[in-house]
């Protein structure tokens, strides 16, 4: 009888916080009708704030007294703003698709489940999407943590006046999945995206060593393949999993178990800074000797912390290379400008991508 008493005054306590909770709520969805009111007479007005919602997620995982992690108090924020940004204005986000993909995850996980999602079949057709204003942002894969650099993505940088505005980092698990006229002991063919079979190649070796491995555009038409196909198997998600009503066969079937892919959120106008920045950067170098060092000192003479440098042939001359440099900062931070200043009087060109908030959740 203790027991139910105690458990009794605990759903009171429960059922009156939530009645609070969803006060606050509204009033806070109250106060974004109001901004959409203000800045609707302004055909420019800006609605998402990259570096103002990293500041409110950080501000949120500071103050957290638990008992939920820092990552879920923050991900529980994250759909709040999601759906009170889109009672001022509705954002359309262009991923690469089909739906089901990861990077459809990093969608969702970055904007939150409010926001539009637009699946597209290829890289470049999401920066193309957003370039003619179709989309509000974009997110596309740029690097993972075992298979490297998505080049696709780097080289549509070249061609594009987009601008990085954020970025996202996603575990990736990935599961074996059948449909309902495959036999587990009778799979002949797994289908999944490249990387992901690359991602998968150890465990494929010693567990389907004799089964041919299909390369397809990305993991969730692999698992669309499999719903009416006999002896398939997809390698995917589990969004994928869910979406297609698949059966895993086998989960975390990773090679690695930190498994990670990075993503950018691309869009058309410049971040401010946020306090706790990235930068992205493209510079094509004289072709003499030395050049590598003339680009890399200047980080180096003002405290520039570099996180990534990768290179990519030019187009403009046999054996000429361009580098994508990652940087800890904003390019208005002052060591970053005076770095980027002197960079840019001894290279061939330098184009800053963007500079955007650090990866919050």
């Amino acid at each position: 009888m203790a027991d139910e008493k105690r458990l009794s005054a605990l759903r009171k306590q429960i059922d009156d916080i939530d009645s609070k909770l969803l006060e606050l709520i509204s009033a806070r969805a109250q106060c974004a009708s109001e901004v959409a009111e203000v800045k609707g007479g302004d055909a420019d007005a800006v609605y998402y704030r990259p570096e103002r919602e990293a500041q409110v997620l950080r501000a949120v995982k500071a103050a957290n007294p638990g008992p939920l992690s820092d990552e879920e108090i923050a991900r529980l924020f994250r759909e709040i703003m999601s759906a009170c940004l889109a009672l001022e204005k509705p954002i359309t986000v262009a991923f690469l698709g089909p739906e089901g993909t990861f990077t459809q995850a990093a969608a969702l996980k970055h904007f939150g489940h409010s926001a539009i999602s637009a699946p597209l079949s290829a890289i470049d057709e999401v920066f193309r999407e957003v370039a003619s204003g179709a989309a509000n942002y974009g997110v596309v894969p740029v690097e993972n943590s075992t298979e490297g650099v998505v080049n696709h993505t780097l080289d549509s940088f070249r061609e594009s006046t987009l601008s990085i505005c954020g970025e996202v980092e996603l575990r990736i698990h990935h599961h074996l999945l059948i449909g309902p006229n495959t036999r587990p002991d009778n799979i002949t063919r797994v289908y999944s995206h490249p990387q992901s079979l690359a991602q998968c190649r150890k465990w494929l070796d010693a567990h389907l060593p004799n089964v041919e491995r299909v390369p397809l555009n990305s993991n969730a038409e692999a698992a669309k393949r499999v719903i009416g196909e006999w002896s398939s198997a997809a390698i995917a998600g589990e969004m994928a999993e869910t979406l297609y009503e698949l059966t895993p066969l086998y989960q975390n079937i990773e090679d690695e178990p930190d498994n990670a892919t990075r993503f950018l959120i691309i869009g058309r106008e410049p971040v401010p800074p946020s306090g706790d920045d990235k930068s992205s950067i493209m510079v094509s170098v004289k072709n003499q000797p030395g050049a590598l060092y003339t680009l890399l000192e200047p980080f180096r003479k003002h405290g520039v912390d570099l996180t990534r440098v990768e290179t990519r042939p030019s187009r403009t001359a046999t054996w000429s290379y361009v580098f994508f440099i990652d940087l800890v900062g904003h390019s208005e931070d002052d060591n970053v400008r005076l770095a980027l200043e002197e960079i840019a009087a001894v290279v061939a060109e330098l184009r800053v991508l963007g500079s955007y908030p650090r990866a919050v959740l």
